[in-house]
C-alpha cells in the first residue's frame, strides 16, 4: 500500500554539513533526537538500520526519525560524501523504508549546495531558503520510496517529454524520439504509454494546445498566427484540435 505523504512543518535543528568521509570513518548512531536527513553525493559504503541493509552510492537519501539507530561504512578509497542536516517535524516527515534513490542528481546536488551556501548566510531569508531546500529534499526522497527502481529508459522518456512541452512548436518524429531514447520505435512507445498514461503524438498535441491556450490568452496573438507558431498549417484543422481538448474555441479564448 502507498503511503500518504505528508504535508510537513519542519525546523531547522543544526546546521546543513556537507562533508567527506575520512577514510578510517564509521558511523554508529545513538537513538536519534530528531530526524535527520542524509544524503549520498559521491563514494561508495554501506547503511543498516532495522535489520535493512542498503548499498551506498550518488543518489541514495534517507530520512531517520526520532528513535532511529542507523550505521554505516564506507569504502577508503571511495570516500562518501554526505549532505546532512537535523530537524523537527509535525507529523513525521520519515518514509518507510527509510531509504530509496533520488534519480536526479543534478538537482539533488543543487538543493544541497544551496541549502549550505543559505543557512552560512545566518539571516532570515537564508534560513528560510535552507528549509525550503530540506522541504524539497524531504519530498524528492518520499518519491524515490513510492517510485523505485526508475530505469535510465524512464528517465530518457521524462527528458524527452519535458522537451516537447518546452518547445511543441517543432516538428517531433517518434523515431526521432525513439533514437534520443536509445529504443525502438515500437519500445518507446510502449514504454510512452505506460508512463505518461498517452501516445507520443497525443502527448505532442496536448503540448501543442496547452502552449496554445496560453499564447491565445496571455500574448495577444492572433488565431492565425498561433496555429503557425506551433506547426498548424491548416488553422480550422487547429481549431478543432483545441475545441476537442479544451471545450472552447480558439476565439472565445483570445
Amino acid at each position: 500500500m502507498k503511503q500518504n505523504v505528508p504535508i510537513v512543518r519542519v525546523a531547522l535543528r543544526s546546521a546543513p554539513t556537507l562533508w567527506r568521509c575520512e577514510p578510517s570513518w564509521s558511523w554508529t548512531c545513538r537513538p536519534l533526537a530528531d530526524h535527520l536527513l542524509w544524503c549520498v553525493l559521491d563514494g561508495r559504503g554501506v547503511l543498516e538500520y532495522a535489520d535493512r541493509r542498503h548499498d551506498l552510492h550518488p543518489g541514495v537519501c534517507a530520512v531517520f526519525r526520532p528513535g532511529d539507530t542507523p550505521r554505516a561504512t564506507h569504502d577508503p578509497h571511495r570516500r562518501l560524501l554526505v549532505f546532512g542536516m537535523h530537524f523537527s517535524a509535525v507529523p513525521t516527515a520519515a518514509p518507510d523504508p527509510r531509504c530509496g534513490e533520488v534519480m536526479d542528481r543534478e538537482l539533488l546536488g543543487m538543493l544541497a549546495r544551496t541549502s549550505d551556501a543559505a543557512y552560512q548566510r545566518k539571516d532570515e531569508l537564508g534560513m528560510h531558503q535552507a528549509e525550503l531546500c530540506l522541504q524539497q529534499l524531504i519530498t524528492l526522497v518520499w518519491d524515490a520510496v513510492r517510485n523505485p527502481g526508475r530505469s535510465g529508459g524512464d528517465a530518457a522518456i521524462d527528458e524527452i517529454a519535458r522537451l516537447l512541452r518546452q518547445d511543441p512548436g517543432r516538428v517531433w518524429s517518434v523515431a526521432e524520439m525513439a533514437q534520443r531514447a536509445l529504443l525502438s520505435r515500437a519500445q518507446f512507445t510502449r514504454r510512452f504509454v505506460a508512463r505518461l498514461g498517452m501516445s507520443p503524438a497525443q502527448y505532442l498535441i496536448q503540448a501543442r494546445i496547452d502552449r496554445a491556450h496560453q499564447l491565445l490568452t496571455e500574448s495577444g496573438m492572433t488565431v492565425t498566427e498561433t496555429a503557425a507558431a506551433l506547426g498548424y498549417t491548416d488553422v480550422p484543422y487547429f481549431s478543432r484540435q483545441y475545441r476537442q481538448r479544451t471545450g472552447r474555441s480558439p476565439s472565445q479564448d483570445r
